[in-house]
């Protein structure tokens, strides 16, 4: 398992390279910055990518037979409400958003090679959204995204012609390995999807093999697709006007944000490493994000921070050691359910094998 080969690399590193002071003081466990609690865990399940609109919580499940979309209650995220489950022959689903009201996006490989759809909350309805090119291939959505109301979609796409072909087999394979599963956002990094090619320390001047992807929003009402280049992680505003996005430059990834129309482009973040995942507090002030600035680009050591929207100001939330936490959601103002790999016996010291969501209050 990559967690306890990890745990094995960073102590055999420190016995033998540093002192034996330091290498003490590096294992002691550090206090958790704010209060960590579990919130859904599965023995037999990857638990990843968890996205809230009221009282809905959504969350992604690769279990040894299928993926599927999950819905559950916000003050019982281990409650499942419902589930967007395979009915045909190799049909999976990835990338569940939710949606205010009940409804859920996701994205399928129901019809064409890959679609983004919203099951309504009424019925048994399911809408094709963002379909633009979907039954050529020529989009291929991944890291799918809206605004609470669902007017306003955005999902990130390779022109890559090897990406893409990649990106449609790799779609519903089980074995696809258990660090990609939970960092969606190395795909445009890798190297034919080969966890250990490619996905060097993420900083400045370390260059990917590929080009930029690019981020699509699509004005439902309008029916207009905008495409904003070298972007992906894309992450709508509650109120629909504002788009957060990550932006590679030369090697290094930061937040940026812009209005729907094209304005006001401004930068958030700027750190030599990687900063990935925006996510949107209710009230628009804030953005949460996922970075390993603080364990040196190393791409398995990430952390949840908060980053103000007008001040620029950002504080650190997460700081388990070795673990790699991701996909930050907001429950409210002052918490955030996220997906990490901790073990659920020593969550601040160690990782486990699986996927699994947790909740940090602030």
């Amino acid at each position: 398992m990559f967690s306890v080969l990890r745990a094995c690399t960073a102590i055999l590193t420190i016995a033998f390279v540093t002192s034996p002071a330091w290498a003490a003081s590096r294992m002691k466990t550090e206090p958790a910055l704010y209060p960590v609690v579990s919130a859904v865990a599965d023995k037999n399940a990857d638990i990843f990518y968890p996205s809230i609109a009221g009282n809905s919580l959504v969350y992604n499940a690769r279990t040894s037979d299928e993926y599927s979309v999950i819905q559950a209650d916000v003050s019982n995220p281990a409650s499942e409400v419902s589930r967007i489950k395979p009915r045909y022959l190799n049909e999976n689903f990835r990338f569940g958003v939710a949606l205010n009201g009940g409804a859920i996006g996701y994205v399928s490989n129901r019809v064409g090679p890959i679609s983004a759809w919203m099951r309504q909350a009424r019925g048994d309805g399911h809408v094709l959204i963002a379909n633009m090119g979907s039954y050529s291939g020529a989009l291929v959505p991944m890291n799918l995204h809206a605004s609470y109301d669902g007017k306003v979609w955005c999902f990130d796409s390779t022109m890559e012609k090897m990406l893409q072909t990649r990106s449609i087999q790799k779609f519903d394979e089980l074995g696809v390995h258990q660090e990609l599963i939970g960092q969606a956002w190395r795909y445009y990094d890798s190297n034919n999807f080969e966890h250990k090619m490619g996905y060097k320390p993420t900083e400045s001047g370390v260059l990917s093999k590929f080009g930029n992807p690019s981020l699509f929003i699509f004005e439902r009402g309008k029916g207009q697709l905008t495409m904003i280049p070298n972007a992906l992680t894309g992450a709508v505003s509650p109120d629909g006007k504002r788009i957060a996005f990550v932006r590679n430059t030369g090697g290094n990834y930061d937040i940026w944000m812009q209005d729907i129309d094209g304005s006001d482009l401004v930068q958030l973040s700027d750190s030599q490493y990687g900063d990935f995942e925006p996510a949107w507090s209710p009230d628009g002030k804030r953005i949460a994000f996922v970075s390993n600035r603080h364990s040196k680009g190393e791409v398995l050591e990430t952390s949840i921070y908060v980053v103000d929207v007008q001040s620029g100001q950002v504080q650190r939330l997460t700081n388990a050691r070795l673990a790699t936490d991701g996909a930050p959601a907001w429950k409210d103002d002052h918490a955030i359910i996220f997906h990490s790999n901790r073990d659920l016996d020593d969550p601040q010291n160690d990782t486990g094998s699986r996927w699994s969501l947790w909740q940090v209050s602030f």
